[in-house]
């Protein structure tokens, strides 16, 4: 699937815009439909995850500890021609970078938490909310686009270090440029494995360890991991007494109706939303887009119903959502179990994650 194309073009049917992911899914606010997550602009819709044919480990690198020796030379990932599919590419730092663009909001905030506000010249695709104790911060930051950016905007703000979700790297107007392409321009790149099919939660862990090496913060990167590591473990406990269930992602198409998202290659999600024993019911369709008779053939126990800046109500679209005739034998619908998540939250591909799975831990054990 495209990823943040697919998606949003799932999405865009909407209106959203092509998002992959799942919610994310639609577009967002007002750019085209790529990325239904995968192009871009997020005026489409807001998405994120790894093209389909994307597929990617956590990679590997020095361990977090100490005190960095430059220069350093880090397993990152490039996309391999046209067929998108990411492969390993190592990325040599001189020195701790000092001018970095984050092609995303959520990736500018997980940056802040680790203490390297000031080290950004440069931020775009403000799709969702925002964790209001990092907003003071946050507002140091120069916006390049509230929308997806181009590379001319990225590159003319001088960066030393592009940064971010994997499917932005690309040479579109929604797109930061691609990795090849600015390293031939000597700005070194960091794609967050969390965006590569076959992701998991441990490929989070290992993206704020390389950031530590890169940044010589490792102490602080390692403090961050395990604080981490414990909030995941007590989502576990707190789930133990919830049964297996099967989810879908679902979104407005702003006509109406409803699309779903398959997330096939959203495995960095599907794995954190495992700890509260959810499965991705369509995890094995290799197509982003659901019909709705698959939608009801499967049966999904839960709902998981994106939002982003610019979507439809969300509200609204719950009260169309449980009225629709033919929605109303999904279990999901039938027991009042759809659940509004925020976009940038889940297709940020960083750290907010774990606190949007918090969120939807308490919905769900409350009832």
């Amino acid at each position: 699937m495209n990823s943040l194309k697919n998606f949003r073009s799932w999405q865009a049917i909407s209106a959203f815009c092509l998002a992959i992911c799942l919610v994310v899914l639609a577009g967002c606010s007002s750019n085209s439909n790529n990325e239904g997550a995968a192009s871009p602009s997020e005026s489409s819709s807001a998405s994120a995850s790894p093209s389909a044919s994307q597929s990617a480990a956590p990679s590997e690198s020095a361990p977090a500890a100490g005190k960095t020796s430059y220069p350093l030379t880090i397993e990152n990932y490039t996309s391999s021609g046209d067929s998108g599919t990411w492969v390993k590419k190592n990325q040599t730092f001189e020195k701790a970078p000092e001018r970095v663009v984050a092609n995303t909001q959520p990736i500018a905030e997980m940056l802040i938490r680790l203490g390297l506000t000031d080290k950004m010249v440069g931020v775009a695709a403000l799709y969702g909310e925002m964790d209001p104790e990092l907003k003071e911060e946050f507002e140091k930051i120069p916006v390049l686009s509230k929308d997806y950016v181009g590379k001319e905007p990225v590159v003319g703000a001088n960066p030393d270090l592009v940064m971010g979700r994997a499917d932005l790297f690309a040479d579109a107007d929604w797109g930061v440029g691609t990795v090849d392409s600015l390293n031939d321009l000597g700005i070194n790149t960091f794609v967050h494995s969390t965006g590569v099919r076959g992701a998991t939660l441990d490929s989070l862990y290992q993206d704020i360890s390389n950031i530590g090496q890169i940044f010589d913060i490792q102490d602080k990167a390692a403090e961050y991991v395990d604080a981490l590591k414990v909030r995941a473990e007590a989502l576990k406990t707190k789930a133990a007494g919830l049964p297996e269930q099967k989810f879908a992602y679902v979104s407005d198409n702003g006509e109406g109706g409803i699309n779903t998202y398959s997330g096939y290659v959203d495995t960095f999600q599907g794995d954190v939303l495992n700890l509260l024993g959810l499965t991705n019911a369509f995890a094995d369709v290799e197509e982003s887009s659901i019909s709705l008779e698959q939608l009801i053939a499967a049966n999904p126990d839960v709902l998981l119903l994106s939002w982003y800046t610019g979507s439809p109500d969300a509200q609204t679209t719950l009260d169309k959502l449980y009225k629709n005739e033919q929605l109303k034998d999904i279990n999901a619908v039938k027991n009042k179990k759809v659940y509004v998540i925020d976009f940038n939250t889940y297709w940020g591909y960083g750290d907010q994650i774990v606190g949007g799975v918090e969120k939807l831990a308490d919905e769900m054990t409350a009832q």
